[in-house]
């Protein structure tokens, strides 16, 4: 699963080693906050998907990760099963469209976006357990 980390500039999906392969990504993404345009909660990242892995893996119904690219938009996707997860949508000049991620903090994370980020960066599982600074 990816771990999430926010800080005061940027949000940070840390990437397993397993969804790297699969995902056919060296390094995490980092997307500046102000590139955040919108975040909404979903039950299912499937129906969110749109276009083709552009690389990337997937299995229908059971994982698709990597970059997805479709008629003039490219979105990167870490989507495991029918889980809850969140749809990011970034600005023009981000490189994707559209993030979506399947986890079970989706929640936290829609607060913590709203809230004065601390210092330094905390994983969301933290900010939803109440136990950030």
């Amino acid at each position: 699963m990816v771990t999430l980390l926010l800080d005061v500039t940027r949000l940070e999906v840390v990437l397993s080693g397993t969804e790297r392969v699969l995902a056919r990504r060296t390094e995490s993404l980092k997307i500046a906050r102000e590139q955040i345009t919108k975040v909404q909660l979903t039950d299912d990242g499937w129906p969110w998907l749109r276009g083709v892995p552009s690389p990337g893996t997937a299995v229908r119904g059971v994982i698709a990760m990597g970059t997805w690219a479709a008629a003039g938009t490219t979105d990167f996707v870490i989507v495991r099963r029918h889980r809850p997860g969140v749809v990011i949508d970034l600005s023009e000049d981000a490189e994707f469209q559209r993030v979506v991620l399947t986890t079970r903090h989706g929640v936290a994370l829609v607060q913590a976006l709203h809230l004065d980020a601390p210092d330094g960066p905390d994983e969301v599982t933290e900010i939803g357990a109440g136990t950030a600074d």
